[in-house]
């Protein structure tokens, strides 16, 4: 089998934990955490976000819409990096080999516009793939076929040459449906193990 010529990372839960839920039990309490999400639907809010709508705005008109939970609404927005945090370092050690190898690193990702550019001045590393693709600047979010479309026509390669890596079997699966490598990330380890299969790395710059 030819080594892949580009690598695809997700970044929420494969480079960055992204865990809302993890965020509101420690601040409000597991019991009212459940009846909020119960009540209003935040990860559709977020994925408006992340289809292009305005970061600040759309949080905040949800939160107005909410009043018994306007304040808790409003910290998805004002406490983002305490949703998006931390970094999994194992798998940001990864990306820096594969870069370091001379490595196209691509990433592919659910993420706005304003809060892709707000989480980018705090992890510096986002700025340093070698081609972005964000839904919010992409107007349409995985898993719709559309976005997998959009990176092949703009990269250029194949897509048994392309492998990428990301939380969501949905995505994953979508992926593989077009002739993508898939790998569904559950911890860093498994992921170094296959760039290792895939010949894209060794043993010890895998570790």
């Amino acid at each position: 089998m030819t080594t892949p010529e580009a690598v695809i990372f997700d970044i929420g839960n494969v480079l960055i934990e992204w865990r809302p839920e993890r965020f509101y039990d420690r601040v409000i309490g597991e019991a009212r955490r459940k009846e909020m999400f119960a009540q209003v639907d935040l990860h559709a809010m977020n994925d408006k976000v992340d289809l292009g709508h305005p970061f600040t705005e759309t949080i905040y008109a949800t939160a107005e819409a909410n009043p018994a939970w306007r304040a808790e609404i409003r910290m998805w927005h004002d406490h983002w990096l305490e949703l998006a945090t931390p970094v999994i370092d194992h798998s940001l050690r990864l990306m820096r080999a594969l870069q370091g190898k001379g490595v196209p690193v691509y990433c592919l990702t659910n993420f706005g516009i304003g809060s892709f550019a707000y989480a980018s001045e705090h992890y510096t590393f986002l700025k340093d793939f070698d081609r972005h693709y964000v839904s919010g600047h992409m107007g349409v979010i995985k898993p719709d076929p559309r976005i997998y479309r959009m990176v092949e026509e703009d990269c250029g390669l194949p897509p048994d040459r392309l492998i990428f890596v990301d939380d969501r079997a949905d995505n994953i699966a979508q992926a593989q449906s077009r002739g993508w490598r898939g790998h569904l990330f559950e911890h860093p380890q498994g992921w170094a193990q296959r760039l290792v299969a895939e010949g894209l790395l060794s043993e010890g710059e895998a570790a």
